[in-house]
């Protein structure tokens, strides 16, 4: 799994209680304004407006997934939160967080 760590997009893992556990190379990166690596270790919790801690405490327990985007300083992003799942257990959550084009293609396919 150390592809992980070199992916181009940023990823955020965290345990069931909020806790980050993992952050790769580019989440660091883009966290870094936020203390970075330091952030291992801290809660989800701490970080996140209240709205948004309902939003990760309603998908710790329900396991269901927050797709999204958003647009910051010009650069738009999708971020996808999505609960780990072991046999139907939510053991965590991760989120990757991908910058997108200025115009990005989209095909339907039958």
């Amino acid at each position: 799994m150390e592809w992980i760590k070199h992916f181009p997009h940023a990823v955020t893992v965290a345990d069931p209680d909020g806790k980050v556990t993992f952050m790769n190379d580019k989440a660091i990166q883009t966290f870094a304004d936020h203390g970075g690596a330091a952030l291992i270790g801290s809660s989800l919790y701490d970080c996140h407006k209240p709205s948004s801690v309902e939003k990760i405490k309603h998908m710790l327990a329900t396991g269901e997934s927050n797709i999204y985007t958003i647009e910051k300083a010009g650069v738009k992003k999708i971020i996808v939160q999505q609960p780990l799942l072991d046999n139907g257990r939510v053991t965590g959550i991760v989120e990757i967080s991908i910058i997108l084009p200025a115009e990005v293609a989209h095909f339907v396919r039958s």
